[in-house]
């Protein structure tokens, strides 16, 4: 028996199918099917993927959706429309069909959206060559009018949709879920319907999960989906039917009465026959000068680039390497994508936006840095094309580029108009539930405690490369012993992750991917169908983008351009420095041209003066450097690459060997000279494969081709690639047992290696903020702060660093601050940052604006009677004067107290002048000027503000302290002097600064160490046993550590742990993962 399933959703439904792809194919092909459909909501994310699947599989793929009709015009939108809609099946019968199925779901998301994508019949009409229509399940438009006892109106809906899809394309859709509500019925009209018009019936099983044992789990996905717990009557649910894959003799049997109706499913699938070609690369036409072809064009380009990077000989070796590259572009056929990048990395550039001087393998392109792509230059460094474009082994290039950060959407738009808004889109990505999400959500869903859900959840060791795949759960249960009891031993626990384990991996929610866009040479929606997605934008607002419903895996597998803009926060500050520099001192920056290698900023990276330094901040990578002594870029490079976990362990060697303490060993001698500038340790996979032609023979396309063999762990081709490996050294007369040697020496290679291109590019971004830092520390600093203005604990941190340098950072003021942070009095200034304006709690921009354009227009103000009748904002009211004062705004004018405690006249003066102002009166305020106007406003004078009182204000209206810290009244008092803890060897304890903690290197301070500090903020963690445990930030007026507080010291020392309380805590050091912090044995308030 033979049957086809054409009502099918995947978990690319979402929140409402279970099934994945994979999982649908391979159920229908042991069945024996001969073909598959998929038809997911209103969409069509999983296309591609399940085109390839049953392809590979060998089993028939067609293509359709479950699209939502609207009842008129697919414009119209207006409250309770929404439920006029109804559900129809389209199928894609061929090219044309699929075509047109992609404009009809890209205009249901672009034009037709209200609740969900709608079409509409006049675009369904036109756009109706090459589908096949069923009349849906329940909710189709055929069976409401049925179900509504309208016979009248179901016939002319029947005449409509034969009229749209030609008679022989439309069929009656019928299912067998009896448990429905008026199922039965309406299926016995839908069948006796059919029979008297004459009109093809069609079996469907609307399959939303594979097996019938997924149905408790599906119900629990749908409970995620409305937000609801298993236990709420009304909710959403399909539980009391079947909607799994069911076999064809399964089928069969239920539509035994209506067997036409199941080999009508063979009759559409012989209908449809959709080829989609894949892996042809299609690259956007760019468009050329009058007599150029596009290679002859490169060529020039590249020709001009040579001499401005080179000179005017630059020598047979650069010569020859940039032929070698242009003939393989050639005969790739990727020069056009050369040219693409070209014309975005030079408008960026022309228009000021800094852009990175590479990412990934494309610096090892020589093209690509005299085309100005990249700023990093493959042969000074040593870096091979054929990582990057291997003409052994054509794949498409993969040139990722940097954009500061506030700007890349100006790059993307540019693009966008370049070639056209119909051939450029952002790409798609899907989020999935992860394994502890999974969790979560079932224990939601099913009502079992947040506690319970929580603490399970916990188990579940964090892996960034496992967290989303299905199966890791189920791995954990083996692997993890606490977890594998709660499991056996706790009824919910058992119910809750046998759920989860369904769900993990599971769709949850379509997003734009950070990065990727694709540009095509023909209109997109000939072959990607799109949509739109809220995006937030380079100005931090939310707005909606077009992407495309295929992911990145689904363009490049069409063989489209993806090209990925990122956007790197570091660039934008460089670039905000830059401009500072141009303001302040009249220099143009070219920040490419600086000498990467100028020894001046290589002094401070040794003293570990590395905040803010790209790539080179962080206590563990700080340590390292200080160890290290770098004093050129190869130093950085070679750091960068090693500063990872697996590598990391052989940097004590490297920086052993660097300064002689360790000898460098070599297996041959040959390895030298390739190994000789790491001190004999392999860092880099350029290095494995310039082993490999040395040594081996290999050409380095061939080294590329055993690069990635290991890289991807597949057994046969690595096994192979060895063997291959080790013959060549011995056919190149290297001692057999050597060879052997090096053969097994290959994969700790590969895993250690690190793509030198990339971290070239990056530790020259390094340096060159290293470079920033060091000669403009003013500009650079205050960028600092602008770039990470709403995290106020970093914030303090780059405080307390301006305090290192010499630099202050004064209080917000209402006569000297801009919006955001500034350097204030011109370029006299060299030491001060000054807060803005918007840095205050309860003052918004359209106050603050009105603030610095009265002040900018008519000069200072001469007091706070003079700020009140000049600064005219209905946003200048009790709460935003309150915030100003007690920040400092104001303390130039009056004393904090003084204005808080006499707000109500400060206000009534306000309103007062307001007042006059409006009635248009030549009032004695208009015409007094600051002087004068002073008695009309006297604040009646109050205590002063405590240095308590300023810094509870501060922490609460600027998020940190400015006047001082917490700690400075303790600095000499006896509350911190030995002896204040009690406990054991109190007598004997010494506090020091978290700064000299810190400086220790293993072990811990003496039996323990005692440090005075403020807690920053604390984070409660639940352990495997179910306690409670604690991790806390620490500050003091040097530094700040995690402190780690396990229970039994939680339980005893818990009344004195406050977030904003200053404690002495005495415990041990410990350095681990690259971080410092301290185990606490006791903790009290001070």
């Amino acid at each position: 028996m033979s049957f086809v399933h054409l009502h099918t959703h995947s978990h690319y439904s979402l929140l409402d199918g279970l099934a994945k792809i994979d999982g649908l194919v391979k159920e229908a092909k042991k069945m024996d099917m001969p073909a598959l459909a998929l038809t997911d909501h209103g969409n069509l994310y999983g296309a591609i993927e399940f085109y390839k699947a049953c392809k590979k599989a060998g089993i028939k793929p067609i293509i359709g959706v479950e699209a939502y009709v609207a009842a008129g015009s697919l414009y119209e939108k207006r409250p309770g429309i929404d439920d006029k809609r109804y559900h129809l099946i389209l199928l894609s019968k061929n090219q044309e069909g699929y075509k047109n199925l992609i404009k009809l779901v890209t205009l249901a998301h672009l034009e037709g959206f209200y609740y969900k994508p709608r079409i509409d019949k006049a675009n369904l009409k036109k756009y109706s060559a090459g589908l096949i229509g069923l009349s849906g399940c329940m909710t189709g438009e055929i069976p409401r009018a049925l179900l509504n006892n309208n016979e009248e109106k179901a016939e002319k809906l029947l005449f409509e949709y034969r009229d749209i899809f030609g008679k022989e394309n439309f069929f009656i859709e019928i299912g067998n879920h009896p448990s429905v509500p008026n199922y039965k019925k309406l299926m016995a009209d839908l069948v006796a319907f059919a029979k008297k018009h004459g009109v093809g019936l069609v079996a469907t099983q609307d399959i939303h999960y594979l097996k019938k044992e997924d149905a408790s789990a599906h119900d629990v996905l749908l409970a995620v989906q409305t937000n609801t717990r298993l236990d709420d009557e009304d909710r959403l649910t399909m539980k009391d039917d079947d909607y799994s894959l069911r076999s064809p003799e399964e089928m069969a049997e239920m539509f035994k009465e209506t067997p036409e109706a199941i080999s009508n499913t063979l009759k559409i699938a012989e209908m449809c026959g959709l080829t989609i070609e894949l892996g042809k690369i299609q690259i956007p036409s760019f468009p050329l000068p009058a007599g150029e072809t596009s290679f002859s064009y490169l060529e020039k380009l590249c020709k001009e680039g040579l001499k401005k990077r080179y000179g005017e000989k630059p020598g047979e070796e650069i010569e020859k390497r940039l032929a070698y590259e242009l003939s393989v572009l050639q005969k790739t056929g990727f020069v056009e994508y050369f040219l693409v990048v070209w014309d975005f990395v030079k408008w960026a550039k022309e228009n000021k936006i800094v852009v990175g001087p590479g990412r990934g393998s494309a610096a090892g392109s020589i093209v690509s840095y005299v085309l100005k792509i990249t700023n990093v230059d493959p042969i000074k460094y040593n870096l091979i094309f054929e990582r990057f474009l291997n003409p052994a082994r054509v794949e498409p290039p993969d040139i990722d580029m940097d954009f500061a950060d506030t700007r890349r959407d100006e790059v993307i738009e540019y693009v966008s108009q370049k070639y056209g808004r119909d051939h450029v889109a952002q790409i798609i990505t899907f989020g999935t539930m992860a394994a502890r999400a999974a969790i979560r959500d079932a224990g939601r869903a099913l009502g079992i405690s947040l506690a319970l859900a929580d603490q399970t959840a916990k188990m579940i060791p964090f892996n960034p490369n496992q967290g989303e795949k299905e199966g890791y759960l189920e791995k954990c249960l083996k692997e993890v012993p606490e977890l594998k009891n709660i499991y056996e031993t706790n009824t919910d626990a058992k119910k809750m992750l046998d759920a989860a384990m369904k769900l993990e991996g599971v769709c949850r929610h379509a997003s734009i991917h950070a990065s990727g866009v694709v540009i095509t040479k023909n209109p997109l929606t000939d072959m990607v169908p799109l949509q739109r997605a809220a995006v937030r934008g380079d100005d931090d607002a939310r707005r909606e983008a077009i992407v495309s419903q295929y992911d990145m895996h689904g363009i490049v597998d069409l063989g489209l351009l993806k090209m990925d803009f990122l956007g790197l926060k570091n660039l934008s500050i460089m670039e905000n420095t830059i401009a500072l520099i141009k303001e302040r001192h009249g220099k143009e920056i070219d920040i490419e041209s600086i000498d990467v290698n100028d020894p001046e900023p290589y002094k401070m990276l040794r003293e570990g003066k590395t905040v803010g330094v790209f790539q080179l901040e962080g206590s563990g990578m700080t340590k390292n450097l200080v160890e290290l002594e770098p004093h050129g870029i190869e130093d950085i490079i070679a750091m960068i690459s090693l500063f990872r976990p697996g590598p990391m362990e052989l940097i004590p060697s490297f920086i052993a060997r660097k300064h002689g303490r360790e000898k460098v060993t070599y297996i041959h001698p040959k390895l030298e000279k390739i190994l000789s500038p790491t001190y004999g340790v392999t860092v880099y996979q350029e290095q494995m494969m310039q082993i490999a032609q040395e040594m081996a023979g290999f050409t380095l396309a061939e080294a590329d081709i055993l690069r990635k063999a290991i890289g991807k762990k597949i057994r046969s081709l690595l096994e192979e690639q060895k063997e291959k490996f080790v013959a060549g050294m011995i056919k190149n007369g290297i001692d057999e047992k050597i060879a052997k040697e090096l053969g097994e020496l290959l994969e700790p290679f590969a895993r250690y290696g690190f793509n030198k291109a990339h971290t070239a590019a990056y530790a020259i971004i390094g340096a060159q903020t290293a470079w920033l830092k060091y000669y403009y520390p003013l500009e650079y600093m205050t960028s600092l702060f602008n770039n990470d203005k709403k995290d106020n604990e970093r914030i303090g941190f780059l405080i307390k660093e301006c305090k290192d340098m010499g630099l202050s950072v004064l209080p917000p003021s209402i006569n000297h601050s801009r919006k955001i942070f500034s350097i204030p009095n011109g370029i006299n200034n060299k030491t001060e940052i000054r807060f803005g304006l918007t840095s205050i709690k309860n003052v918004g921009e359209n106050i603050v604006e009105a603030i610095i354009a009265e002040r900018d227009a008519n000069g200072p103000f001469g007091s706070l009677a003079g700020f009140l009748e000049r600064v005219d904002s209905k946003d200048l009211n009790k709460r935003s004067l309150e915030s100003m004062a007690k920040a400092g705004a104001l303390d130039e004018f009056a004393e904090r107290n003084d204005v808080v405690n006499n707000m109500d006249k400060v206000l009534e003066y306000a309103k007062a002048h307001r007042k006059s102002a409006s009635d248009n009166q030549s009032s004695l305020f208009s015409e007094m000027s600051d002087k004068s106007s002073i008695p009309q406003l006297k604040l009646a004078k109050t205590a002063p503000a405590t240095l308590e009182e300023k810094l509870a204000w501060e922490r609460e209206l600027l998020g940190l302290y400015v006047s001082g810290h917490p700690l400075e009244k303790f600095a000499q008092s006896s509350d911190v002097a030995p002896g204040r803890m009690t406990g054991r060897n109190s007598h004997a304890i010494n506090y020091i600064t978290i700064k000299s903690f810190k400086a220790k290197k293993g072990g811990t301070y003496g039996p323990s160490g005692t440090i005075a500090a403020l807690i920053l903020n604390s984070k409660r963690v639940t352990t495997k046993k179910g306690e409670s445990m604690l991790f806390l930030k620490l500050q003091d007026m040097t530094d700040e550590i995690e402190c780690v507080v396990f229970p039994r010291t939680l339980q005893q020392f818990g009344e004195h742990i406050i977030d904003n309380n200053c404690v002495l805590i005495t415990g041990n050091y410990s350095f681990r993962n690259e971080s410092h912090s301290i185990v606490a044995d006791e903790i009290r308030k001070i």
